[in-house]
């Protein structure tokens, strides 16, 4: 292996972790007493400089045409929407099984390709789904016979969805034309709103009260959003698409371990093989490459990079 696949396959495990970061800055900020919609505003409101930043150094213009601003409103509240469920989900069932099951949008990105658009999944991809299947089902009843709050699992099914319907509509045509790292810009401002209508000015002052977390804060905002993003471009470059997307796996591991280790968050072995299977089985349909370019067009927020050798095309 390469120096360079070596770096490669590094930087696309280091841009997973620091996604799965989100519970490490956002439970603090929920436990302290700051409603879901304020911390998103927040998270959204500090990123968008950044995301204005790597923009610039990359020579991104801000201009869009008057055809595109709907659809951008549209894809920023269905983001919007997946941030919210899922930053809801964590005071019912947990961030540790709400990360895990979040992971099933590649699953759900199958079902509406089938459905809507008559693209056939092959055995090998419903073998996938039945076994996600086996594994939310262990997640959902615990080794007592209890079960997770239905409440929790209805958000982070929403939060899933919303994703997925996302990543449908950006591999659209017309959303196909704006370079990703504009997109995704502008879908922050959009889908600020959503939270700017509720958010609670009042969180200011228990941010003042106990200023580490203005840290969790921006911290929210640089790790899983533009360190992130910077590390999976570089790691993309080195290695290509189809290693990073796999590489995502590394997201909910990196959650549950945060979740279990420092907010002791309940791990048993029946719940372990439950996310192993999940984690297992989407990673399988990613592999298989049909899912590869949706899901790299968000996650690496750069217009594609063509690699420059052609030892590995890939």
């Amino acid at each position: 292996m390469t120096n360079d696949a070596i770096k490669g396959y590094g930087l696309g495990a280091l841009a997973a972790a620091s996604y799965g970061t989100n519970p490490l800055f956002a439970l603090p900020l929920l436990g302290a007493g700051i409603d879901a919609y304020s911390v998103l505003f927040l998270r959204y409101l500090f990123a968008i400089p950044m995301l204005a930043l790597m923009m610039v150094a990359r020579g991104r213009g801000f201009g869009l045409r008057r055809y595109q601003v709907v659809p951008l409103v549209v894809m920023g509240l269905l983001m919007a929407m997946s941030s919210l469920t899922l930053y809801v989900s964590y005071a019912y069932i947990g961030a540790a099984i709400a990360s895990t099951l979040l992971f099933i949008y590649p699953i759900l990105v199958t079902l509406i390709m089938a459905a809507f658009f008559h693209e056939r999944a092959s055995i090998g991809t419903i073998i996938c789904m039945l076994l996600a299947t086996f594994g939310i089902a262990l997640l959902y009843r615990g080794d007592g016979g209890e079960v997770l709050n239905t409440t929790g699992l209805l958000l982070v099914f929403l939060s899933a969805l919303s994703y997925a319907i996302y990543l449908v509509a950006v591999n659209r045509r017309r959303m196909r034309e704006i370079p990703t790292l504009k997109l995704t810009f502008y879908v922050i401002v959009f889908g600020l709103f959503l939270f700017a209508f509720k958010f609670q000015p009042s969180c200011i002052h228990i941010l003042n009260s106990n200023g580490w977390l203005w840290g969790a804060a921006l911290c929210m905002a640089l790790f899983p959003t533009a360190f992130s993003l910077l590390c999976t471009s570089a790691a993309i470059q080195k290695v290509g698409s189809t290693p990073v997307a796999i590489l995502g796996a590394v997201e909910p591991v990196t959650a549950v371990a945060i979740a279990v280790t420092l907010f002791h968050e309940p791990m048993t072995l029946r719940l372990a093989i439950g996310m192993l299977l999940v984690i297992l089985a989407v990673t399988f349909i990613i592999a298989s490459d049909t899912l590869t370019h949706l899901i790299l067009r968000v996650r690496k927020m750069f217009p594609r990079i063509r690699r420059s050798y052609t030892n590995n095309p890939n």
